[in-house]
């Protein structure tokens, strides 16, 4: 058994994530949208950014609060199967454009 193992897992991108890699925790309600004291998951912060990034806070607790809604959006998706390939440390800037205001 590794070290690796033993690291939490994505439920965006599935990756292990390591304690020495740029993480954050996400609500899956926005605390603006009532979920101020709701269930978090651990992300990779390049994997939380690309979540902000697609989606506003009302379609996050409306209509993608869980994991598996997440990995079901299809922007989501796509990103997630791209970061896949890459080394659980990587880092970048969220691709793409920011989602439509």
């Amino acid at each position: 058994m590794t070290a690796e193992d033993d690291d939490p897992i994505c439920p965006l991108c599935l990756r292990s994530i390591p304690p020495d890699v740029p993480q954050s925790l996400h609500h899956l309600v926005p605390r603006l949208r009532g979920g101020k004291r709701g269930p978090t998951v651990l992300l990779h912060h390049i994997c939380h950014k690309e979540i902000h990034a697609a989606l506003s806070e009302a379609e996050l607790a409306r209509d993608y609060n869980t994991p598996e809604a997440l990995r079901a959006h299809p922007r989501l998706a796509r990103f997630a199967a791209w970061v896949a390939r890459r080394p659980p440390g990587f880092a970048s800037r969220v691709p793409g454009r920011r989602r439509k205001r």
